[in-house]
């Protein structure tokens, strides 16, 4: 994700966030049962999945401590 797409996440709600968490969640899944079954196209899309993942989950922990104080 670019910097724009994440300053986007970072304004919407944390429903949304979730959203789209377990859509990627969902298509890492799909990617990963592509590449076992030797049908996997590009193959560094999974790391891009990965990585946005990870960038959503720690966007949501931000949220989750900003609430806290």
């Amino acid at each position: 994700m670019k910097a724009n797409d994440l300053r986007d996440l970072r304004e919407g709600t944390p429903q949304d966030l979730t959203d789209k968490l377990n859509s990627l969640k969902g298509e890492l899944f799909n990617l990963r049962f592509q590449l076992a079954t030797g049908q996997l196209e590009n193959p560094m899309r999974i790391r891009e999945v990965k990585k946005s993942i990870a960038q959503i989950k720690t966007i949501l922990r931000e949220a989750e401590l900003r609430a806290v104080k």
